[in-house]
């Protein structure tokens, strides 16, 4: 296991960080904000009136995976339940059964080949629905939305597998806002970039560590066992990319839980036979200690619903089963890591403050994968 203090190093040294980075995945988290304006400019050139002139659909069904699937739960949970039209997530290439021409049809894929793909955008034709396609320029996919006469938003050859969550997710914050189905102003795309650019700045590879909240959480995340704990369902779908992020660039497996309705599983893992337990005085140091720790990783969300369900046993609150999680870690002296907890997060909107948080988590997994070395060992 990779020491911290040798990680530090590595992670404040620019040109280690380059050399260990041959995908450039660092260049393309930080243009994340460029990402969401330049999609958005896309997504306007497309026309989605061609999807939106109808009015509202009965459902909107979105074929995704990776990344494209993170997008599609985010836009579900910022929904909701109370939203009029149904929204179901599906990776392909099968269409429901109940698609028909008064449902809208979204394919969103980084690559925009593939049968998965491909498929389901003929199927939504033939059975007269609407189709947006999201995919790479001159993709089968980008063909089969010519042959239905549906707008189709190509994405620039430039796109870095692992980095295109804006990609995906803007154009469908966009086509929502065009369906009245979220508030006015909600998804701008404005606000969101600036958001990301900010976070661009404050975890950039030139800002060193200790003042570095992303280069922190790497470090934090080294040797850990990470434990999501996710407030509300906007939190949950944001805890899904951390954990694939984590896994896919790092290796490092998470679990994640979804408050209030998981609370018993944390707490109960927080508490279980991997956690540090009494092991002496808390304020130890803990250099000599072996293994990988529990670390709960917090990801808050102030606007989740003061409630999952009336039928639920206490507590119904989100944030209230947050407290009784953290509680719990402290009492077996479990360590937390709060997601883009720095700065003032308050004086941000909900969807600029989830921004903030999948880049910050971005940012970590991606340092924790250069500091592990495994980008430069994948592809070389």
């Amino acid at each position: 296991m990779t020491s911290p203090e040798l990680a530090e190093e590595v992670l404040d040294d620019l040109e280690l960080l380059r050399a260990r980075d041959p995908r450039g995945l660092l260049p393309a988290v930080a243009g994340a904000g460029a990402q969401v304006r330049e999609t958005a400019r896309l997504t306007e050139e497309a026309g989605l009136g061609r999807v939106t002139g109808g009015g509202r659909p009965r459902g909107l069904v979105i074929v995704a995976r990776r990344e494209g699937a993170v997008a599609a739960s985010v836009l579900r949970a910022l929904l909701g339940s109370s939203s009029p039209v149904a929204v179901e997530v599906v990776p392909g290439p099968t269409l429901p059964v109940w698609v028909g021409p008064s449902d809208i049809v979204v394919v969103a894929t980084r690559t925009g080949a593939g049968r998965y793909a491909v498929t389901p955008a003929y199927e939504a034709a033939r059975r007269g629905a609407s189709l947006l396609g999201i995919g790479a320029e001159d993709a089968p996919l980008r063909g089969a939305c010519s042959a239905a006469r549906a707008p189709y938003v190509s994405l620039p050859p430039g796109r870095v597998r692992h980095t295109t969550l804006w990609s995906m997710l803007t154009p469908l914050l966009l086509l929502a806002a065009e369906l009245g189905l979220l508030p006015e102003g909600a998804a701008e795309p404005e606000s969101i970039a600036t958001a990301l650019d900010e976070v661009a700045t404050e975890c950039g590879p030139a800002r060193e560590s200790f003042v570095n909240p992303a280069k922190t959480l790497a470090l934090e995340m080294l040797d850990a066992l990470p434990v999501i704990a996710a407030e509300g369902p906007l939190a949950g779908a944001a805890a899904i990319r951390v954990a694939d992020q984590l896994a896919t660039l790092a290796g490092l497996p998470a679990t994640g839980f979804r408050l209030p309705d998981q609370r018993v599983a944390a707490c109960a893992v927080l508490g279980g036979p991997l956690a540090p337990g009494d092991e002496g005085d808390f304020f130890r140091d803990r250099a000599d200690d072996t293994g990988r720790r529990l670390r709960l990783l917090t990801i808050r969300d102030d606007d989740a619903a003061a409630h999952d369900g009336a039928e639920e046993r206490e507590p119904r609150s989100a944030a209230e089963a947050m407290e009784q999680v953290l509680r719990t870690a402290a009492a077996h002296d479990v360590p937390v890591s709060a997601l883009a907890e720095h700065g003032d997060p308050a004086r941000y909107a909900r969807l600029p403050r989830l921004a903030r948080q999948l880049a910050v988590a971005d940012f970590s997994a991606v340092y924790l994968a250069l500091a592990l070395d495994n980008e430069r060992a994948a592809h070389s």
